[in-house]
Order: C-alpha cells, then structure tokens, then sequence
C-alpha cells in the first residue's frame, strides 16, 4: 500500500496518491458511461465516516467504496463520494482541507424515504436533526438531517 504522505514527485514536491491498492469494482470508464444526466457529487474528509452515517442513517445501499471513492443509492438516487484528498489539484481544496462549512444553501433532497425512520436512525446514531418529521402543506411528511460533513438531507414521503 502506497501513503499518500511518503510519496513524493521526482522535483521532490508531495505527488498526488490515491489510497486505492488493487482494482475499483468495475472500470472507471464504463461506470462514468452508466451514470444518469444528473448526477450527485460528495466532497467527504473521511470516506468510511460517510458511509457510516449514509447506511445507519439514511439506508444507503453501497456499491463499492474504497478510501478515495464510494458510489451509493440512497432512496434510488445514485450518489459519488469522492474524498477530499482526490481533490487535491482542484481550486476547492485549500478550503476543504481548513474545514469551512460544505454545502450551506443546499439540499440533497430524496422522496419517497421514510421521515419518521430517519429521524430515529439519525437521533440513535448521534446526528444533528435540523427539522423533525413534520407534515408540510404541500403535501409532504419530511425531515432534515446534517451528516457529518456538513451537507443537509431532506427525506420524505406524500402525506
């Protein structure tokens, strides 16, 4: 296994490693071919940390994950985690290694989950619940909850 500390480039500069050994579970062109128009893109410190939350809390089946990637579906919505390492040439990388806040102004929102059962995972696993299950006039029973980096699900079903 490779360190993403210990390697370095020949002009001696840290290189960019990712923490992957061995193969993903399918190549990674055929599943950027299989991915739908809209897609869900996650920016996560601690890829086994999110994972966590997203099977405990929200009941995300995950197809793979590694310590660089994960790809999950949560409520029939297909998901990317991506760690914040792989980001390392990317503008977003000095502020998400300081830690600022993700995701403010945005909802990751998936109907057709179970409020009520999200918001129980979500107190029993220690999740900061923002709203409690409520039914809304517009029809929808929703809860909202913070995962642990910071980004707000809004689950829900028809009342």
């Amino acid at each position: 296994m490779v360190s993403l500390h210990a390697a370095t480039s020949a002009a001696g500069r840290a290189a960019s490693v990712k923490t992957r050994t061995g193969d993903p579970w399918t190549p990674a062109p055929d599943y950027g071919r299989a991915l739908p128009a809209f897609t869900v893109n996650l920016l996560v410190r601690d890829i086994p940390r999110a994972i966590e939350f997203q099977k405990r809390v929200l009941a995300a089946r995950v197809h793979y994950s590694d310590g660089d990637f994960a790809a999950i579906n949560v409520g029939g919505v297909e998901l990317m985690l991506h760690a914040d390492h792989t980001y390392d040439k990317h503008p977003w990388h000095a502020p998400l290694v300081r830690g600022d806040r993700r995701g403010l102004g945005a909802e990751l929102r998936v109907f057709g989950v179970d409020p009520d059962a999200v918001e129980r995972r979500a107190r029993e696993y220690g999740s900061s619940v923002v709203q409690p299950a409520t039914t809304k006039a517009h029809g929808w029973r929703e809860m909202m909850v913070e995962d642990p980096d910071g980004y707000l699900w809004a689950v829900g079903v028809r009342a």
